[in-house]
């Protein structure tokens, strides 16, 4: 590993519901859609088997009722003027989200 394939960046990662919407899009894919346009190398979403939010309501896939709109998280690594970007259009737009924000030190592997 050469030194400077090392980034030193922020893993930053949206919180939200599987059926959020933004814009007419779901906020998963209006966020990823966001990072794409600029030019954001990636971003991935992943969905909770169950979970509960800030208004305390369990979702869970056993329950039918509440089984389509279990919690999801939007991930990102970033570097710093990046995430700053993101979070920056995030909040101008309006959007009904909770995110996380911590270093990361991260490295692409294989060819590139």
């Amino acid at each position: 590993m050469k030194p400077q394939d090392l980034q030193q960046g922020v893993h930053l990662t949206f919180y939200c519901h599987s059926r959020a919407r933004h814009d007419g899009m779901l906020l998963s894919e209006w966020l990823l859609e966001q990072a794409k346009q600029r030019g954001i190398g990636g971003g991935s979403v992943f969905r909770a088997i169950a979970g509960f939010g800030r208004h305390g309501v369990l979702h869970e896939e056993q329950f039918f009722e509440l089984a389509d709109d279990l919690p999801v998280k939007i991930e990102f690594l970033l570097r710093d003027e990046q995430a700053a970007t993101l979070l920056q259009l995030v909040r101008e737009a309006g959007v009904d989200a909770t995110y996380a924000r911590w270093p990361a030190d991260f490295e692409i592997l294989g060819k590139h």
